[in-house]
């Protein structure tokens, strides 16, 4: 099964840095992720299709370019794998999580957490669902290592963990070709229990506002996937 990656940010880049499969983003290759034509041409030869293109400005209002990058694209890169006999394996977020039920597993309902970002995500996380034909979808928070900050929140925790831990998680999913969707994290911690991990002097600071307090998640479909090894 040879394997694409679709962006080079901070989780694409760990992944190609942790298998060396092939990838292609919009830095080097020239396609527009709207408009799938422009793209099929990079994804014919290949049998699984890892979407990790997305617009992460969080709290961003931009509403169109939410809406563009995170369901529009992402829908019709369904459609057409579902098409040509891909799979697609897509990465979604913990923040679908924010308000909803405490751990929420994968057979919870989600709620967003009032905004765009998370709005825009879970809406491709549906269409996926009710389109596509042979999908994985992973819910997971990934931050960069070490910890990029000299103030880390204590009231901000769930499953989260530094973007090398997390791609170990999605790389073996997709070796197992894992189906459906998943909880991706380990143990629960708040950012600063996962900052003081590499960042021993960082010091202790409270969330602004509009930030989600708790995105925990159940992750024993995971663990329990990765016990079989």
């Amino acid at each position: 099964m040879k394997t694409l990656i679709l962006g080079d940010g901070l989780l694409g880049s760990e992944i190609k840095k942790q298998t060396g499969w092939d990838h292609i983003s919009r830095k080097t290759h020239t396609f527009d992720f709207y408009d799938i034509t422009s793209v099929y041409k990079y994804l014919k030869n290949y049998d699984v299709i890892l979407n990790c293109i997305a617009y992460t400005n969080t709290y961003d209002k931009d509403k169109e370019r939410h809406w563009d990058i995170n369901y529009k694209a992402v829908s019709r890169l369904t459609d057409w794998c579902s098409e040509n006999n891909k799979k697609l394996v897509h990465i979604s977020t913990d923040y679908v999580y924010a308000n909803s039920n405490c751990a929420a597993s994968e057979t919870d309902v989600p709620v967003h957490g009032e905004h765009w970002y998370g709005y825009t995500k879970l809406l491709a996380d549906g269409y996926i669902e009710l389109k596509g034909r042979d999908y994985l979808i992973i819910r997971c928070g990934h931050k960069p290592t070490p910890f990029m900050f000299d103030t880390a929140y204590t009231d901000i925790q769930g499953n989260f963990d530094y973007v090398n831990v997390i791609a170990e998680g999605i790389i073996s999913l997709i070796n197992k070709n894992a189906t459906g969707l998943y909880n991706v994290g380990t143990e629960p911690k708040t950012i600063y229990d996962l900052a003081v991990k590499t960042r021993p002097d960082v010091k202790e600071g409270l969330k602004r506002g509009w930030m989600p307090s708790d995105v925990r998640m159940n992750c024993n479909k995971f663990n329990n996937a990765n016990k079989k090894d």
